[in-house]
């Protein structure tokens, strides 16, 4: 099955507030359920060491499954947000357009 991760990153700090939307897809025999706890090579420590799934939606038409993981915002910053987004990206993630 075809599974797409969709994650949710927003900063607000002192001058700027960014935000995206990523996606992540891969093939696996088995599906998470809500409360999974998501570990990918693309998450930084600083920021999350891993997402929890919030909603699994399956269409079994297209044999695909869409997963949301909880969102995350960002308050305190080790590293900034887009060292962190180009790091998901260089790990399979895709900023989504808006």
């Amino acid at each position: 099955m075809e599974i797409t991760f969709i994650l949710f990153v927003s900063s607000v700090n002192r001058n700027t507030t960014m935000s995206e939307v990523l996606t992540k897809t891969i093939e696996s025999d088995f599906r998470p359920v809500a409360g999974d706890v998501i570990d990918d090579p693309g998450f930084d420590s600083r920021f999350h060491n891993g997402y929890e799934v919030v909603k699994v939606t399956i269409n079994y038409t297209t044999n695909e499954c869409l997963v949301s993981l909880s969102p995350l915002a960002i308050e305190v910053e080790e590293i900034q947000v887009d060292e962190y987004i180009k790091k998901l990206e260089s790990n399979g993630w895709r900023v989504q357009s808006k």
